[in-house]
């Protein structure tokens, strides 16, 4: 019953009027403005498309196949721009059903070598659907990493010169259901899986960490490859935005790097963090700050650009990571923040004073200026209790 079901949703919406751009979403140049992103956002987060789940979550895939068709990328499988997703009914496999689509185009490399090489750029469009007649927009989560996505490949497919590696841009579905979009492409890759060089995921782009780290964008996953952790040293970010650097083991698995790390892939994750409105009805689009998702976009454009045409390609790290300090000052920071501005992030008093003697412990170590690695698995366990109880 669930495989019928599925195919009836999914084809009800292949057999409905395709998805038209309109508007700032149909313009197409060089530029990352506030305007195409607000629109992209507004246009994904609108009732239209039910809130991007089951015809919904289809109807979003198409927009962003009309996307990739206007700038004229090439489809990222061998028949088109769409990868279904297959699901395996009471672990019987003679009964296959489709619950979604994972969506890629392509800008092949101009190096007649290195185009064997890729780098995938992704982000998920999918998100809760509609529950007890309540619809959840998810604007930030994630119609702003979707909206990144369609102008960082817009930049790079009308600029005159494309990168020596071919970048490839995802859009996942059914992230939230498990990450099965990602597993999925992960063990059913288009190409050649070790040929790809690095992974770059986004989710949630548009907002603040608890409300209180307004300039922030969090990068997780340079402990993975040395050659990552410098080129962020040697990206700067855009003016009015500061990134907090953290290894991904401090929030476990949050979205689709997950089935690439497990692989060996090394990778990148961009989020500004969980907020009161984080898989709510509230998370909506007049609530995203434009000016920062610009910054990033223009960041992230800069960071996959280096990836596509250094010499110097990330290699895998197997050792675990090592200290850092700049974790602790990132940490530190969200703490010391919300601490200061419970009018942005209200807590109780039995959390004011959990919190209290994790930041004392983490100015401590600040101003010793030196990490032990006892004190990082302090810090990881510590990380991801916050995000369970506090954030």
């Amino acid at each position: 019953m669930a495989s019928l079901l599925t195919g009836a949703w999914l084809a009800l919406t292949l057999t409905a009027e395709p998805v038209a751009l309109n508007g700032a979403e149909a313009e197409v140049s060089e530029d990352i403005r506030v305007e195409e992103l607000k629109a992209h956002v507004y246009r994904l987060a609108s009732e239209e498309f039910l809130g991007r789940r089951g015809p919904g979550a289809a109807r979003a895939g198409q927009y962003v196949t009309a996307a990739f068709e206007r700038v004229r990328l090439q489809p990222g499988f061998a028949d088109g721009f769409y990868q279904p997703i297959p699901w395996l009914v009471d672990g019987d496999s003679q009964r296959r059903g489709f619950v979604g689509r994972n969506v890629a185009a392509v800008l092949p490399g101009r190096d007649p070598v290195l185009r064997q090489e890729w780098i995938i750029l992704s982000a998920h469009h999918d998100h809760l659907g509609r529950d007890r007649g309540q619809l959840f927009p998810g604007a930030d989560d994630n119609a702003s990493a979707v909206a990144m996505l369609l102008e960082v490949a817009e930049r790079f497919a009308v600029r005159r010169e494309a990168p020596r590696r071919s970048v490839m841009f995802v859009s996942f579905d059914l992230e939230e259901a498990g990450l099965q979009g990602s597993t999925h492409f992960a063990t059913h890759p288009p190409r050649d899986f070790r040929k790809l060089r690095a992974f770059l995921t986004a989710d949630m782009l548009g907002r603040s960490m608890a409300n209180v780290m307004d300039e922030y964008v969090f990068v997780l996953g340079s402990e993975t490859a040395p050659q990552l952790r410098r080129l962020l040293e040697r990206t700067p970010a855009p003016e009015g935005l500061s990134v907090g650097r953290l290894g991904a083991d401090l929030v476990g698995t949050r979205s689709d790097y997950g089935p690439f790390r497990d692989r060996r892939v090394p990778f990148l994750f961009f989020s500004t963090g969980q907020h009161p409105d984080y898989h709510r009805p509230t998370d909506l689009p007049d609530r995203l700050d434009y000016d920062k998702l610009r910054r990033i976009s223009l960041w992230i454009f800069d960071l996959t650009e280096r990836l596509a045409n250094d010499a110097d390609v990330p290699v895998w790290r197997s050792e675990a990571p090592s200290p850092d300090l700049e974790e602790v000052r990132t940490v530190h920071c969200l703490i010391a923040r919300t601490l200061a501005r419970p009018d942005r992030y209200p807590i109780t008093a039995r959390q004011r004073q959990q919190l209290r003697e994790v930041e004392d412990k983490l100015a401590a170590i600040l101003a010793r200026g030196q990490v032990t690695t006892e004190e990082r698995h302090w810090l990881v366990w510590t990380s991801r209790w916050l995000l369970a109880t506090v954030y």
